[in-house]
């Protein structure tokens, strides 16, 4: 578990149309809040910097994020590192949140808006992968596709990219332009994506990006070694709270121990796990402390066999998670489309 900054991160294909990528990605979200108190401009451009220092190259953020200032951040960090040098994801789709429902819009018209903000937000000329955060039900996929497809044309975008789509949805999309990636929540204990969208995402050559790799940080150990603040949004995730947080702490301490035999932590057998899931799935955790950036990196020396592999999923029992995941594909209830009356949100 030493010297995780002199690790060469590998290259990764994401997609059949030419991007490249750092096997390891950082995911951005949380130095502007969502999981704990906003981290100072400073603090955030550091670790972003740190994090291409070692070789992620591979940046996701969003324009929900903050809202905005997640883009302005990271915008202001890349004016200080080489464009060319790196990979660029963000995302539109997301309007923002009505109590407990997530707002969602996709109309061609809301799409090319919140491009232009995005460029200007991050200060850059174009998006290498630009995705459609969540998939407005109201309209057709194809009307949303093609104006993403407008924006690559223009060369506002480079790639397009979904994210929590459901696999006839990602069928329709890819029929308008090929999408280059899909980004869906992928853990050890949220694997509900293996049975039909892994295999569809293989066949159309679609990359795949998890998101919360390490269960929203659990098994890095928050709620269990590192108390939840109390301004995250963790402190109500069913997995979080209650008998279920109990329950799944038993999760952690199998893990622990079997983290033990191949010599890691418990975090870098999780996300090891995740990266050995294929050569086309790019992870994207993200932190805000350089040692968790080590750690996570650390994760590319943790070498596992297909016994092993088959070990740790059965150490972390499907059977055995406590609680939903959250905004998630199997939640559209929670969804309100903003460009249909209120009647009509159920879908």
């Amino acid at each position: 578990m030493e010297e995780q900054s002199n690790i060469q991160i590998p290259r990764a294909k994401l997609g059949s149309q030419g991007l490249e990528v750092s096997k390891l990605g950082f995911g951005c979200m949380g130095l502007t809040g969502i999981y704990n108190t906003p981290v100072s401009e400073e603090a955030g451009i550091s670790i972003i910097k740190d994090a291409f220092s070692k070789g992620i190259t591979f940046f996701d953020t969003a324009d929900i994020y903050g809202p905005h200032t997640n883009e302005i951040l990271l915008g202001k960090a890349l004016k200080q590192l080489p464009r060319e040098k790196i990979e660029l994801a963000t995302k539109c789709g997301i309007v923002g949140y009505d109590k407990t429902q997530m707002i969602v819009k996709g109309t061609p018209e809301y799409v090319r808006s919140c491009c232009e903000a995005s460029l200007k937000r991050l200060g850059v000329d174009y998006i290498d992968l630009y995705y459609l955060h969540r998939v407005d039900k109201s309209i057709p996929i194809e009307e949303t596709m093609a104006e993403f497809k407008k924006l690559v044309e223009e060369g506002k975008v480079k790639y397009i990219g979904l994210s929590e789509a459901s696999p006839d949805t990602i069928r329709r999309a890819h029929a308008v332009h090929p999408i280059t990636a899909l980004q869906m929540e992928w853990s050890l204990w949220t694997r509900d994506i293996e049975e039909d969208v892994i295999p569809l995402c293989r066949e159309l050559c679609i990359g795949i990006v998890p998101y919360s790799p390490l269960g929203r940080g659990f098994f890095g150990g928050k709620a269990i070694v590192e108390s939840i603040p109390a301004n995250s949004f963790l402190v109500s995730h069913p997995r979080f709270v209650g008998d279920n947080l109990e329950k799944n702490k038993i999760l952690y301490t199998r893990l622990l121990d079997l983290a033990v035999k191949h010599h890691c932590t418990p975090a870098q057998l999780a996300l090891a796990w995740v990266l050995h899931q294929g050569h086309d799935v790019v992870p994207i955790p993200g932190t805000t402390k350089i040692k968790n950036l080590d750690d996570n990196i650390g994760s590319l020396k943790v070498k596992l066999a297909k016994e092993d592999l088959e070990q740790i999923s059965d150490t972390v029992c499907l059977e055995d998670v406590a609680g939903a995941r959250v905004y998630g594909i199997m939640e559209p209830h929670s969804w309100k489309f903003a460009n249909t009356p209120a009647k009509e949100d159920s879908t």
